[in-house]
C-alpha cells in the first residue's frame, strides 16, 4: 500500500499518535516532536482565529505564561485581523494552514500550492501543517523549500464532538512527554471539549514542572 494511503488510512481511523511504522513510511522532513530533556510541551492549536474562542484560549495560556503555536487558516486571518494581531501581540508564533482548510487527498498539486501561497500572504513565517494531517511526498518536498513541515506528537481529538471531554483529557495526560507537539483546536466546533480539556491540561503540567513553548 502507497505511504499516502496508509496515513489516510491513520488519519481517517483517528490515531491520537501517529505510531512510529507509519512515520516511518512518511516524507522524512515531517516534524513529530521536538528532542529535548527539559519540562517543555509545545503547545499548537488549528484552524483559527476565530472570535471568543481564540481569546479565550490567548486568556488560558496568560495565566499560567505559556506561549504556543497556531496554524492559522488564511480565510479566517482575513476575516478577523485583529485577532490574528493579538495572538502576535501576546509573544506566540503562528504557522501556515493553507487558506481555506485543504485536503491533499481531494486537491490537485497546483491548487494546493497556490491556497498555500494565498495564505502565506497573510501568515507569514517558516512553519506549516497540513490540514488533516495529509501530505504528500511531492508536497512535502516542495513545500519543505521554505517551510518547517510540523505534524503532531498527540492529536487532543478536540474536535470530535461525539467524544466526551472527560476521556480526551485522560487520554491527553498520559500521552504527552517531554517534547511533545500537541493539537489542540481554537474552533467553534471543538469549544465544547476545549473549554474543559485545555485549561486542566495546563494546569497539570503545569504543576509538574513543565514550561509552555512555541515552536
Amino acid at each position: 500500500m502507497p505511504a499516502e494511503k496508509i496515513f489516510l488510512l491513520a488519519d481517517t481511523m483517528y490515531f491520537k499518535t501517529v505510531p512510529p511504522i507509519i512515520r516511518s513510511l512518511l516524507p522524512s522532513n515531517l516534524e513529530w516532536e521536538i528532542l529535548t530533556d527539559r519540562k517543555e510541551i509545545f503547545l499548537t492549536f488549528d484552524d483559527g482565529p476565530i472570535p471568543d474562542v481564540t481569546h479565550w484560549v490567548l486568556d488560558q495560556l496568560d495565566r499560567v505564561g505559556a506561549k504556543a503555536t497556531f496554524f492559522c487558516v488564511g480565510d479566517n486571518v482575513g476575516k478577523h485581523p485583529a485577532i490574528f494581531a493579538e495572538l502576535e501581540k501576546r509573544g506566540h508564533r503562528t504557522g501556515n494552514h493553507t487558506f481555506n482548510h485543504l485536503q491533499a487527498w481531494r486537491t490537485d498539486y497546483v491548487t494546493y500550492m497556490d491556497n498555500t501561497r494565498k495564505c502565506a500572504d497573510l501568515v507569514p513565517g517558516n512553519l506549516f501543517r497540513p490540514p488533516h494531517g495529509q501530505i504528500t511526498p511531492r508536497l512535502a518536498k516542495e513545500l519543505g523549500k521554505n517551510y518547517r513541515l510540523i505534524m503532531w506528537s498527540l492529536l487532543t481529538q478536540d474536535y470530535d464532538i461525539n467524544l466526551n471531554p472527560e476521556k480526551i483529557l485522560k487520554i491527553s495526560l498520559e500521552k504527552t512527554k517531554p517534547g511533545s507537539i500537541v493539537v489542540f483546536h481554537d474552533s467553534v466546533k471543538a469549544w465544547k471539549n476545549l473549554e474543559y480539556t485545555l485549561p486542566r491540561f495546563i494546569d497539570h503540567f503545569s504543576g509538574l514542572g513543565y514550561s509552555f513553548r512555541s515552536l
